[in-house]
């Protein structure tokens, strides 16, 4: 029987919850707090932890980290209300195996499980176990991307990949490095952002057994793992100063030296990194070193947020259509007139990861042909009716006004600071008469 931390302040929706989770054979434990789950953590093993993102002692993004620094074996799935999509789709970037908005009935918290459970969290894939699935989209913003990889993926140059988390950075790499001369090597993905800060080393150029506390065996690095392929450093960004300084090292010298060895082991591999931060402003700031954005950054790329693609939305949706069909063993064949409104006119703010989770939940709520607006989750229906028509205004004028000097007249952003799509913007901005 697998067994389950509950993580939830609400005392009587958590008691609900556990009730029902026992009733699908699954032991339940039901805690309150943070505080009181790490301690049941300290002498209970656990398969899954299930913990809501607001707590009283403890917010879930920097629970989610530790528990993935800790317990690196166990996923955690987050419980968010609607509002908190984008905290979400950082916790996910922070570890999380997946997330669930509230209010969700019972079918969509058992399919969550049952995947989270099926899956062991690992801070490294490979491509040949996940294979990508790139989509080449008809929009502008697509079409200038797919070129991009086209041009740079037959050469070794480092490639830096930078966009919003959900753009399908991960995605990109691997299609660069399946278009180029190490297509049939390795490409191994890590994830920097959850690989703790004093392990870094170990992690990146392997360790000798006894060279540390817990160092049972010789263990291999990634950089060793992925020789003569290619090693993709997601959200590098996050790396502290001192692992930056060893990543350089090995970067220059394409030597290795693996903890607790006196012994260098050259090493061939290509570079891609991503990051959804903007790495000119770290140089600036000095958290992030110039030598390293220099070597990582021979060819950029940016991965375009899907509000930047319009023309992609159904089609990226239809795929994931298909993808969740085969996954749940379910047969619907498209979305009605209403739910192609509503993607179209949403912001989605956590891009294809988060269009993925609507539509496999809304796959599995529907029982007809297509599926329909109530099969959709609260925070795109509650979109859709505040992005309905509003008659003009002095104050809805000055907010775009606002939003674009915030922005320093950049329009895709200041479409995000006000939760439209850059065509509705545009459209406002002629209804005003604004020319910025």
């Amino acid at each position: 029987m697998q067994r389950i931390l509950i993580i939830e302040d609400d005392v009587p929706f958590c008691q609900m919850l556990e009730l029902f989770l026992k009733r699908k054979s699954f032991a339940i434990d039901a805690t309150f707090s943070a505080t009181e789950a790490k301690k049941r953590l300290r002498t209970q093993k656990y398969d899954l932890i299930l913990t809501d993102l607001r707590l009283p002692d403890q917010d879930g993004i920097s629970l989610v980290s530790e528990f993935r620094s800790d317990y690196p074996e166990t996923p955690v799935v987050l419980m968010t209300g609607y509002t908190d999509i984008n905290t979400a789709v950082k916790a996910i970037k922070n570890g999380a195996a997946d997330y669930i908005s509230k209010p969700f009935n019972p079918d969509e918290v058992l399919i969550v499980l049952q995947n989270a459970l099926a899956a062991k969290p690992d801070t490294a894939t490979s491509a040949e176990s996940e294979p990508a699935s790139y989509i080449s989209g008809i929009s502008a913003e697509s079409q200038k991307l797919s070129q991009y990889i086209d041009l740079v993926a037959p050469t070794d140059m480092s490639v830096l990949i930078v966009g919003e988390s959900g753009t399908g950075k991960e995605i990109i790499a691997q299609k660069i490095h399946e278009n180029s001369q190490r297509r049939n090597e390795k490409f191994i993905a890590v994830d920097c952002g959850t690989i703790p800060k004093d392990l870094a080393s170990s992690e990146f150029f392997g360790h000798t057994r006894g060279s540390f506390t817990g160092a049972l065996s010789d263990k291999m690095g990634y950089f060793e793992a992925a020789d003569k392929g290619t090693l993709f450093l997601d959200e590098i960004g996050n790396l502290s100063y001192e692992n930056q300084i060893r990543l350089l090292r090995a970067l220059q010298e394409r030597k290795i030296k693996p903890v607790g060895s006196n012994t260098e082991i050259p090493v061939d591999i290509r570079i891609i990194t991503a990051t959804n931060e903007d790495l000119r402003e770290a140089v600036k700031n000095e958290t992030f070193r110039a030598d390293l954005y220099h070597r990582i950054n021979e060819f950029s790329i940016q991965s375009p947020a899907l509000r930047e693609r319009e023309e992609d939305i159904i089609l990226f949706a239809e795929f994931f259509l298909d993808k969740a069909n085969r996954q749940l063993g379910k047969s619907v064949l498209g979305f009605s007139a209403e739910v192609i409104s509503i993607f179209e006119r949403y912001s989605w703010p956590g891009n294809l990861r988060e269009m993925q989770n609507v539509i496999k939940r809304a796959v599995l709520l529907t029982k007809s042909d297509k599926i329909q607006p109530l099969a959709l989750p609260a925070e795109l229906t509650v979109a859709e009716t505040s992005a309905q028509p509003h008659t003009l205004s002095e104050s809805e004028k000055q907010a775009i006004v606002s939003a674009l000097e915030k922005s320093g007249n950049n329009k895709s952003k200041a479409a995000r600071l006000l939760n439209i799509t850059r065509k509705t913007l545009y459209n406002k901005m002629n209804q005003f008469g604004l020319d910025y």
